[in-house]
């Protein structure tokens, strides 16, 4: 199919596989432009005849189905004849122009600027900056003088003009000062009423060392307030020049007096409760990503507990959502925790009203299928907010779906290539819109995978560029990762203890340590194996002498959580059937882990019995 482009932000233009198209009619581009600004919503021919003339003439109809016809033939110069539109399509008694955003320049803007507050600064920067060079002129401006236009150009131009001001602000956080500088000059001269551009562009000429520049500025807005509005500066630049002439050292390079959390803290204890609602969701994941989970998670709920008193789901949503870390171990660190975190996202999507975010409702979604992970099958919530995110065409939201997906792919054990392909596409997106976290999980995933797979040397290799993105980007805790799959399979270095998550905390050290006995024949520890203990003391009693407690407590033992560990909690399993005898544990065993007959029970990256195979056999001779 050929790629189109549609250009707005300027002259009406289209293309197809780079090659201009001719819209040679006005009303053409008029039909065009009024589809693109229906955001892919159906537009009545009665409407469009409306917007077209002011006198209705005529035959309208009858033209307006023209205009359709011909411009379907230029947008789609391929297509067969008598074959259905695939992008401008009649819908009911109108049309609409069913395209993905990346098709249109204006739309591409839109979701560009909606997402900027979920990446890192770098890659905000690198999608405004892209954004803003959509612009090839005024939106719709041969249209200007058209009562349709005059709003939704408005709405465009208080659109990039936000766009330059928020890429101030992440140009001072990244301590690029002169490039903020160059920015805003332009700006402030075509917004002169917009006190936010003053404010930033004083704020750069101070950091770049031009005190005397910033305050002059700062006279000149005064200037341009006072005898164009008739009113004096706000407060704001009032106590900025006050600032900027005693050399308050908050106003310096980033990192300079006290930190940046403190600073920022410190102003939203004075906001609004619902402000500083809003600033914690935001905090929380970096909190999470950096290293301290404990605090992230505890912290979380207590911000959802707190917005839910405002009986406001939109704004519970919100916080609900805000907290896109993405999972890559299978088992809840507090299944109390997640439990309460899912009741509440449940609650919240039933009354959410029917005008409320696809993308919040996709990541409420994908939310109580990742809390859900190991407890409970969610996968239907999880291809939903999928498909929610794949229409939307949105690869932050995507990736979060995907990796919600994937905690739940674990409903039987054999599912090693389904995980290592939702690795690589969440690889493949992430590296795509620049989304560094979930580049690692991705790969993390892979890693994992391809140890079920016996695929350890393309293992080592995602291993090694998770370590580069980690120490690049900050984010401690995926070395965890690679330093078990290291110590397990590449006989590396003991893993440091003491992390920050539970599930590599608790028991993982003694299970590492027992499966290392039954792979080389040395004598199995006794120990506390903590979460494990149900599926590890039948084997440890049955090698210990103990057949009738070891029977016993195979008859008891229930089915292992869903989840990484599931191969190789079958597998003790199965072990301590075969040592005992026990016909109905060897049954279970061998139904479980007959999917993953070609698999080793490693998908952890972290525990490795070896291949399944093997003890398939044996347990067919209980």
């Amino acid at each position: 199919m050929s790629e189109l482009q549609i250009r707005v932000l300027g002259p009406v233009q289209a293309e197809s596989d780079k090659a201009p198209l001719l819209l040679s009619k006005p009303r053409h581009r008029e039909i065009l432009s009024l589809l693109v600004v229906a955001h892919g919503r159906t537009v009545s021919t009665s409407s469009l005849i409306e917007e077209l003339w002011e006198d209705t003439p005529a035959g309208a109809v009858g033209a307006v189905q023209t205009f359709i016809g011909e411009l379907r033939r230029i947008l789609e110069p391929t297509r067969r004849a008598r074959t259905p539109a695939a992008i401008l399509v009649t819908r009911g008694a109108g049309y609409a122009l069913e395209s993905e955003p990346s098709a249109v320049d204006l739309w591409r803007v839109e979701q560009a600027i909606r997402a900027v507050d979920r990446v890192g600064l770098e890659a905000g920067e690198s999608s405004l900056s892209g954004a803003l060079g959509e612009w090839r002129g005024t939106a719709f401006e041969e249209f200007s003088t058209r009562p349709w236009a005059t709003s939704e150009r408005a709405r465009i131009a208080e659109l990039r003009a936000g766009a330059i001001e928020r890429l101030a602000q992440i140009r001072l956080a990244l301590d690029r000062s002169n490039d903020v500088i160059t920015l805003l000059d332009p700006h402030v001269e075509e917004h002169p009423w917009r006190e936010e551009g003053w404010r930033l562009l004083a704020v750069a000429l101070y950091r770049a060392g031009r005190q005397g520049d910033a305050l002059a500025l700062l006279g000149q807005a005064r200037i341009t307030f006072m005898e164009g509005l008739g009113l004096d500066p706000s407060d704001r630049l009032t106590d900025l020049e006050r600032r900027i002439r005693h050399h308050d050292p908050e106003l310096g390079r980033p990192g300079a007096g006290s930190s940046i959390l403190l600073r920022t803290a410190a102003i939203q204890a004075r906001s609004s409760a619902r402000s500083q609602l809003e600033s914690a969701t935001t905090l929380l994941p970096l909190l999470a990503q950096s290293g301290s989970v404990d605090i992230a998670t505890e912290q979380r709920l207590s911000t959802i507990v707190a917005a839910e008193q405002f009986n406001d789901p939109e704004l519970t949503a919100r916080v609900i959502v805000g907290y896109d870390v993405p999972g890559s171990w299978t088992r809840s660190d507090d299944p109390d925790r997640s439990a309460a975190i899912v009741n509440a996202a449940r609650r919240t999507i039933s009354i959410l009203p029917p005008t409320a975010s696809e993308r919040v409702r996709a990541r409420l979604l994908a939310t109580i299928a990742m809390e859900s992970r190991g407890t409970e099958n969610r996968m239907a919530e999880a291809v939903e907010a999928e498909r929610i995110a794949r229409r939307l065409g949105d690869p932050s939201l995507l990736c979060f779906a995907l990796s919600s997906r994937y905690l739940q792919s674990f409903e039987t054990t054999g599912q090693a290539h389904v995980r290592a392909e939702l690795g690589s596409e969440i690889t493949a997106l992430a590296v795509s819109a620049e989304l560094p976290t979930f580049e690692i999980e991705g790969r993390l995933i892979r890693m994992q995978a391809l140890c079920a797979l016996d695929d350890i040397r393309s293992a080592s290799a995602e291993a090694d560029l998770v370590d580069e993105l980690a120490a690049r980007f900050e984010r401690p805790l995926a070395s965890v990762f690679t330093d078990w799959f290291r110590y397990t399979f590449n006989d590396g270095p003991p893993p440091t203890e003491g992390t920050e998550m539970p599930g590599f905390r608790t028991g993982l050290s003694e299970l590492a340590n027992l499966t290392a006995a039954v792979r080389t024949g040395t004598d199995v520890p006794h120990t506390d194996f903590g979460p494990y203990n149900p599926w590890v003391l039948p084997l440890v009693m049955a090698c210990e002498d103990q057949r009738e407690k070891a029977s016993d407590a195979l008859g008891a033992v229930p089915d292992p959580p869903c989840d990484l560990m599931s191969e190789v909690c079958w597998y003790l399993i199965g072990l301590s059937a075969v040592a005992t005898g026990h016909r109905n544990a060897a049954r279970r065993a061998y139904n479980a882990l007959l999917p993953a007959a070609n698999e080793r029970a490693a998908g952890s990256g972290a525990i490795d019995l070896g291949p399944i195979a093997p003890l398939l056999e044996r347990l067919t001779e209980v």
